[in-house]
């Protein structure tokens, strides 16, 4: 009986559960045998493995997070481990390998498929939905669901205190979280990794509203923005193994600008992990159903080197080379046409 592996990487979401339940009931059926590899790149370098049978994925659908754990580990990054990975893929006796995750964990599925483990195929996981060869990435929706929710909470605090509500969102490079649930929550002013923040425009904005007779307002903030006049992004200086560096501090410093030009009392809300977590929405969970079982039947069909993707409402498939080639960033023709319509 053929063996796959399944494992996780990168940011947990909501989603990657039902992914992985759809794939062990598709394989189960198409007579393979799946076995779950524990914290991503790191389990296959460490051998570290579960079965996944039909008993072990039931009642996960509606679970956020990944039953099998995650880690950012790259194993290109330390002498050895890529060489650990091709051993260990013998070793387990795999025939393949379905490995879901984001712009890091596939980069590193694509090496792997051109360095000769070659019976790899991807399935795309970010709640950023900054993955430019699918139109959406499960863990996008609950995302942004969670962020509107939080922002519609904000509206009442900001306005019986007459104060200026900053919410900092997730949205390194990509500002589609803060874009879609900025205008869903209703945000007066949305800011984006895209375009660098003008304070002055901000502030101008912000000034006019209250002229009008609102003594509140509510600004949207991704993580990643940056100040137009510095360029300014705040961050750590510790680097992950993939190079990233710990985002933290635009809505606090964005919030005591606004507070010093303006004159506003204004306070920041930094939504934070809270985005990452809790039950998937319903269209998370079809959308990871519908991602799990087409990745199964890539494999069925030796279409290796591939990564399932949404195309309108069809699934598809995708050369995991052209999959995380470029980042999908925000459609400025959205931002420019639509949010800033409700700006002020």
């Amino acid at each position: 009986m053929e063996k796959i592996g399944i494992l996780t990487g990168g940011g947990d979401c909501p989603g990657l559960n039902p992914v992985i339940r759809a794939a062990v009931r598709k394989g189960l059926l198409e007579g393979y045998e799946i076995i779950g590899i524990k914290d991503g790149w790191k389990g296959l370098i460490e051998a570290n493995t579960i079965p996944l049978t039909i008993d072990s994925v039931s009642g996960i659908l509606p679970r956020g997070g990944t039953i099998l754990g995650t880690s950012r580990t790259n194993p290109y990054k330390k002498e050895g481990d890529v060489q650990k990975v091709k051993d260990n893929f013998k070793k387990l006796g795999l025939y393949a390998l379905i490995a879901i995750g984001g712009e890091d964990t596939l980069g590193v599925a694509s090496k792997l498929h051109k360095d000769g483990l070659s019976n790899v195929v991807g399935v795309p996981k970010t709640i950023d939905n900054d993955l430019s060869a699918t139109d959406y990435t499960f863990g996008f929706d609950t995302a942004i669901n969670v962020a509107m929710e939080c922002i519609d909470r904000l509206h009442t605090t900001a306005e019986s205190h007459h104060r200026i509500l900053v919410a900092e969102v997730m949205g390194r490079h990509a500002g589609w979280i803060a874009l879609e649930a900025g205008i869903a929550g209703g945000a007066d002013v949305i800011l984006i990794p895209e375009i660098p923040i003008d304070i002055e425009e901000v502030c101008a904005i912000l000034k006019k509203r209250h002229a009008r007779g609102k003594n509140f307002s509510i600004v949207v903030v991704a993580e990643g923005a940056q100040f137009k006049k510095s360029g300014m992004v705040l961050q750590e200086e510790k680097l992950d193994s993939f190079g990233h560096v710990r985002l933290g501090g635009i809505g606090e410093t964005l919030a005591q600008q606004i507070e010093a030009k303006t004159g506003f009392e204004t306070r920041v809300s930094v939504f934070g992990h809270i985005q990452r977590g809790g039950s998937p929405t319903a269209f998370d969970r079809v959308l990871g159903t519908r991602f799990g079982v087409k990745a199964v039947e890539l494999i069925k069909d030796k279409k290796f080197g591939k990564m399932v993707a949404l195309a309108g409402i069809k699934i598809i498939d995708v050369p995991l080379e052209e999959a995380v080639k470029a980042l999908k960033t925000v459609d400025l023709e959205l931002y420019e046409n639509v949010a800033k319509v409700f700006f002020g």
